[in-house]
């Protein structure tokens, strides 16, 4: 049982066709990442595909749920359920982004509280990599939202040197980099995707250090005061 592939995606809602008036357009290049990224997964032959995503409370989501986009004025469920819509904006995209990518079956869409810490992130990566022979993670999350003054939380000088740190440590597939990553910094600079970085980082294990893993950076950016980073990880050569 072992994590055999890993992307790492943000969740904004432009991402979504439709979504802001047709500003999604201007991330064109972000969504074709993304979807590469969802099907080098794929690719990997995983029995299950985990997503993982800022969520109110820890643990799997209940089966049937399913997100809605409504509110950034769209009419797009994501997802089959019925009642209520209750998937947080991460799991929304990121089930969006598996429908979208063909991934119907074998997967699980598990939520895990943004101010987790890394230690408890870390063994929840664990056992998620012990719940198929073939594990892979699509880790949901945006790196700073404080790149700009017109930025959803203004301008952090702090902002740059934070997603240049995050961005190496998923180029190197670096563990411990990730799991080094301080929860109120995080906070401070509203960079929602830290948890799931750090549960991945659990699901790894100690794969960096043996050098099994090989990252790369395939998309990064900082439209609207966010910075988006899309990365995946693979065995390597």
């Amino acid at each position: 049982m072992a994590l055999v592939a890993a992307a790492i995606c943000p969740h904004p809602p432009l991402l979504v066709p439709g979504v802001g008036a047709g500003a999604s357009g201007e991330l064109d290049g972000l969504r074709d990442a993304c979807d590469a990224a969802v099907t080098e997964l794929v690719a990997a032959e995983p029995d299950l595909v985990v997503a993982v995503g800022a969520a109110p409370v820890l643990g799997p989501v209940a089966e049937g749920a399913w997100g809605s986009l409504t509110g950034y004025g769209v009419q797009v469920p994501v997802g089959t359920g019925t009642g209520v819509a209750t998937l947080p904006l991460s799991l929304t995209i990121a089930r969006w982004l598996l429908d979208r990518g063909g991934v119907t079956t074998g997967t699980l869409l598990f939520g895990v509280e943004a101010d987790a810490t890394p230690a408890r992130c870390r063994a929840v990566g664990e056992a998620l990599a012990g719940r198929a022979a073939r594990v892979a993670v699509l880790a949901m999350g945006d790196a700073s939202a404080r790149r700009s003054l017109k930025g959803p939380g203004y301008l952090d000088p702090d902002a740059e040197p934070f997603d240049a740190e995050v961005e190496s440590a998923l180029r190197d597939a670096d563990t411990e980099a990730l799991l080094a990553v301080d929860p109120d910094r995080a906070e401070r600079l509203l960079a929602a995707g830290r948890a799931s970085w750090q549960v991945l980082a659990g699901a790894a294990g100690d794969a960096q250090a043996s050098g099994r893993w090989s990252g790369s950076v395939t998309w990064t950016g900082s439209p609207y005061g966010v910075t988006y980073l899309v990365a995946t990880w693979r065995p390597a050569a």
